[in-house]
C-alpha cells in the first residue's frame, strides 16, 4: 500500500447482548463510547495502540494515523476483534499537508471527528544543548508540539458547531519539571501543557474540553531505549538508570500501558464531563504536581 493509501477494515456489527429480567427483556448497558469516531496520532504502537484498543471496547470507530505503513496496517489488523471501524491513513503530523488529509479522509468516511488524541512524538536528541543542531530541534518540536497545533486546529470547526468534542494531548511529568540533557522534548512537553490550558479556555463554551496526560516512564521498548541512551551518555549502566527511575516513584514501580489507557478513556468519555484543563500523571507517583 503506498503513501497516500489508506484502508477501512469492515466492521462487525457488535453484539448486543439482552437479559432476562423477570418478564421482560433489558439491553444490554451503552457502551462509554458508543459509535463516537476517535483520531488517534501515533497510533501504531505503544501508548496510541493502547489507547485505540480500549476506545474500540468501548465501541469507538478509530482513525489511526502514523509515518510507518506497515505498522499501521499491523495496529488496525490487531484491533479487527473489536468489531469497530478502523481508518489507517500514513502521516506525517508535522506536515500541515498530510493533517489536512488526514482529516478529510476521516470526514469523509464517518462524517464528524468526536475526539482527538495527540499522541505522535519522538524522543528527540539526548545531549547537552549547546551540541543539539538546530535540525535535531525544529524536528522534536514538529512532532511533538506543532502537530498538536495542526490537529487541533483541523478539528475544532466541526466540535465547535456541533457544541461537543474532547481533544487529549499526551504531554509527559517532564513538562512539569527539568529534564536535562533533553532540551527539546521537555520544552514540547512544557508546551503542550500551556496550550491544553489556553485552548480550554478558547473552547469551552462550546462544550469542547481539552485535557492533557502527562506519563512518566512507561513500561516498554521505548523507554528502555531512552535510558539506554542516557546511560551510554553518562557512561554508567543502564541498570543504574533503570533502578533510580524505580526508586524515584511512590509505587515502585513502572506503570503500563494500559493504565495510560484507562486514564485516557477516562478522559474523552462523559465520566470526566466536568473536567477541562487538566494535566493528570501517570507516574507511579515519581510526580505530584
Amino acid at each position: 500500500m503506498a503513501m497516500g493509501e489508506w484502508e477501512v477494515l469492515e466492521a462487525v456489527p457488535l453484539p448486543r447482548e439482552e437479559v432476562e429480567l423477570g418478564e421482560g427483556v433489558a439491553s444490554a448497558p451503552r457502551l462509554r463510547l458508543q459509535d463516537r469516531v476517535a483520531v488517534i496520532t501515533g497510533g501504531n504502537g505503544g501508548l496510541g495502540l493502547a489507547a485505540a484498543a480500549a476506545f474500540a471496547r468501548e465501541g469507538a470507530h478509530l482513525v489511526l494515523a502514523a509515518r510507518s505503513e506497515e505498522s499501521l496496517a499491523n495496529a488496525a489488523s490487531s484491533l479487527k476483534e473489536h468489531g469497530v471501524e478502523t481508518l489507517a491513513v500514513p502521516t506525517d503530523v508535522g506536515s500541515p499537508e498530510q493533517v489536512e488529509r488526514l482529516f478529510d479522509r476521516a470526514l469523509r468516511e464517518f462524517g464528524q471527528v468526536d475526539i482527538l488524541v495527540n499522541n505522535a512524538g519522538v524522543s528527540g536528541p539526548t545531549a547537552p544543548l549547546h551540541e543539539i543542531s538546530v535540525e535535531d530541534w525544529e524536528r522534536t518540536l514538529s512532532v511533538d508540539l506543532t502537530s498538536a497545533f495542526l490537529c487541533a486546529k483541523a478539528v475544532l470547526p466541526g466540535m465547535m458547531q456541533r457544541g461537543r468534542g474532547n481533544i487529549l494531548n499526551v504531554s509527559s511529568i517532564f513538562g512539569k519539571r527539568a529534564y536535562p540533557y533533553r532540551t527539546p522534548y521537555a520544552a514540547a512537553k512544557w508546551a503542550l501543557i500551556g496550550l491544553t490550558q489556553s485552548l480550554a479556555h478558547e473552547v469551552g463554551r462550546y462544550g469542547v474540553r481539552v485535557n492533557a496526560i502527562c506519563p512518566g516512564p512507561i513500561a516498554g521498548e521505548r523507554i528502555e531505549r531512552v535510558w539506554r541512551e542516557r546511560a551510554h551518555r553518562r557512561g554508567i549502566p543502564f541498570e543504574a538508570i533503570r533502578d533510580k527511575m524505580v526508586r524515584m516513584a511512590a509505587l515502585r514501580r513502572i506503570p503500563e500501558a494500559e493504565e495510560f489507557a484507562d486514564l485516557a478513556l477516562f478522559l474523552v468519555s462523559d465520566a470526566s464531563r466536568g473536567m477541562t484543563g487538566q494535566a493528570l500523571n501517570i507516574s507511579g507517583g515519581m510526580e505530584m504536581r
